[in-house]
Order: C-alpha cells, then sequence, then structure tokens
C-alpha cells in the first residue's frame, strides 16, 4: 500500500512537470520559429515576458522527480540512469544551455549575440523534451534492462522511442501556444491571441496524429503496455483525447475560459495513462514492481511525510506565483510598452 502511494506521488511529480516545464520548453519552440527580427520581435517579446518569472521554479518538479525516483526505487533508478546514460546526459545538457541561453540575452545588446544566444535558447528547447522521451520510450518498450551494467544506444533509438521524443516535443509546443493564447486573451492582446491560436490548433492536431501513431506502434513493440493503454487505462487514454478536442473546439470559437486547465488536463491523462497501464511493473520486460524495487517501509514512508510537507508549503507557494504572474505583477522586462497593442506593421498569423 506504501509503495502504491509513493508511486502515485512519482507519477504527480512527473505531471506538474509535464504541464508546467512542458510548456516553458514549448516556449522555446516557437521562439525558434517565430521568424526574423522584425516580424519575430513581439512573439519572442510575448515567449519571454510570460517564461521569465516562472520558467526556473518549474524545474523544481523535475528535482522533485528524480529525488523521489532515486530515494523510493534506487534499483530501477540505476537501470535507467545507466543504459539510457547518453540522452540523459544530453537532456542535461539542453538544461543548462537553455537557462544560459535564456538568461544571457537579457544582458547583451549585440545583435549578433542576442541572435546567437537566441538559437541556444530556442535549439535546446528542442533537445531535452526530445531526449526525454526518447527514454520514457525505452523504459515503455523494456530497453531498460534489469541490472544494466553499460549504456546502450539500440534501446532508445529504435521507432518506439524516436517517437515518442517527437511526441514530446510536439506536447510541449502545444501546452505553449495554448497558454500564450490563454494569456493573451486574459490581456486583451488580440494579435497574439490570433497569432497563437493559430499554432495551438496545428499543434494539436499533429500532437493528436503523433499519440495515435505512438499507440498504434505499441501494438508491436510493447503489447503489454499497449493491452493496458486499451484497457484498464482506456477511461484515461479517453479523457486525452476528448481534452485535445475540446481545446481545438474552444481556440477554434474563442472560448478561452478555463482554456489552459483543459490542456492541461488532457497532458495529465496521458501520464496518468502510462502509469496505470503499465502499473505495478516499474520496468517493462524486468520483474522491478513497485513492491521489491523499492526502498525499505521506513524510506517510503519518509517520502510520503516529504511529499506532505511540499504539499503544505511548496504548492501554496507556486499557486502565488502563479497568479502574481497572471495579474503581471511579476514584470519580465518592467516595460510593459514592449508588449502592448500591435504597432502599425502587426503580426500575423
Amino acid at each position: 500500500m506504501i509503495a502504491d502511494a509513493v508511486g502515485a506521488i512519482l507519477l504527480a511529480g512527473i505531471t506538474l512537470y509535464a504541464v508546467l516545464g512542458g510548456a516553458d520548453f514549448g516556449g522555446g519552440f516557437w521562439d525558434l520559429v517565430a521568424g526574423g527580427d522584425r516580424r519575430g520581435r513581439r512573439p519572442r517579446q510575448w515567449i519571454e515576458d510570460s517564461i521569465t518569472p516562472v520558467w526556473e521554479a518549474n524545474h523544481v518538479w523535475l528535482v522533485f522527480t528524480l529525488v523521489i525516483f532515486w530515494t523510493a526505487f534506487p534499483y530501477a533508478f540505476a537501470d535507467v540512469m545507466t543504459a539510457a546514460a547518453l540522452p540523459l546526459w544530453l537532456v542535461v545538457l539542453g538544461i543548462v544551455l537553455r537557462g544560459s541561453g535564456f538568461a544571457f540575452r537579457k544582458e547583451v545588446r549585440s545583435p549578433r549575440l542576442l541572435r546567437i544566444l537566441g538559437a541556444v535558447f530556442a535549439f535546446s528547447s528542442l533537445l531535452t523534451p526530445f531526449f526525454m522521451g526518447t527514454v520514457v520510450g525505452a523504459v515503455a518498450t523494456g530497453e531498460i534492462r534489469a541490472n544494466a551494467v553499460r549504456a546502450t544506444v539500440s534501446g532508445w533509438t529504435d521507432t518506439t522511442s524516436l517517437l515518442a521524443g517527437f511526441l514530446f516535443v510536439g506536447a510541449c509546443a502545444y501546452l505553449a501556444a495554448v497558454y500564450l493564447v490563454s494569456e493573451g486573451a486574459r490581456h486583451g492582446d488580440e494579435p497574439m491571441v490570433t497569432y497563437f491560436a493559430l499554432r495551438a490548433r496545428l499543434a494539436g492536431v499533429l500532437t493528436g496524429a503523433l499519440s495515435l501513431a505512438m499507440l498504434l506502434e505499441l501494438d508491436s513493440s510493447s503489447p503489454r503496455l499497449f493491452h493496458g493503454l486499451t484497457g484498464r487505462a482506456l477511461p484515461l487514454v479517453v479523457v486525452a483525447g476528448a481534452s485535445g478536442a475540446v481545446v481545438l473546439a474552444m481556440v477554434t470559437t474563442r472560448r478561452f475560459t478555463g482554456l489552459r486547465y483543459v490542456a492541461g488536463l488532457g497532458v495529465a491523462a496521458v501520464v496518468w495513462g502510462w502509469g496505470v497501464a503499465q502499473y505495478p511493473v516499474l520496468l517493462p520486460g524486468t520483474k522491478l514492481t513497485l513492491y521489491d524495487a523499492g526502498a525499505p517501509r521506513s524510506t517510503l514512508v519518509g517520502v510520503v511525510v516529504v511529499f506532505g510537507a511540499v504539499a503544505v508549503l511548496v504548492l501554496p507557494s507556486f499557486v502565488l506565483l502563479f497568479y502574481l504572474q497572471g495579474r503581471r505583477v511579476l514584470a519580465a522586462s518592467g516595460d510593459r510598452a514592449n508588449i502592448g497593442p500591435a504597432p502599425s506593421d502587426g503580426v500575423g498569423p
């Protein structure tokens, strides 16, 4: 029972990082494809002002998830970190480069350096979710072996893992576009609403297609997980698909109230659907489950206690942070004129 509770806590951490941190990575994607200096100025400024107050805080959930995984399920943690060492190091590299590019480009004035640092931020925003996805794909297909002693390449470069990488990038772009549409609607910036609404629809359709392709691929690459997703986890799969359809309908009809929550629900349903479909196995293809890969009971109890402290101390802090950000109390640049009503040349979709 205690192992089940800790497994749920681990999934909760993954969900929070996917819903919050994923949108930050997606902002980097839209920064990359925003266009040249003149055309891309306002979308990039909007993205920067939306991300700046929260991007470091959102990485708390990555640290939280890794610590819970390491502490509660050390055997499975060791196998994943060993077998998938290369993509995980690339994930770390992407996080470091992304943070550096995002932070330092605020401090430079040279157009050339701005472009270089902007490119570092944007490309690393693709690098990190892609390789995170390949690791999840390797876990899902049973390519992470028990008692792994060396890193492998084939385990995370098969069709399923690569599809998972692209799916992660698409989901991040989708979340970011939806959140930015909501942000534009809240502050009455019609050009930005129109700009990101188009991108939200495109990203939503693409992510839905990748999700379907991933599900069909699992039928051959991981039959047990496929049967779990189409069996006991089917209600969550339906919720994920329905959430995507509702988001597209809301964006198309320009009904933005609650939009970001519906999008977040869809991503959360995907994460929990994966967990329910795989339960109680931690690493498919091995005998490691929540019950025999776990730390001693006293450690698991400590994890639950720590989670209770997080719920009491950290979650309210995040609510306050997002509340202040929503009211634009935490100005990113200190000059809202840069992101106000569109200039005469406009920014079209």
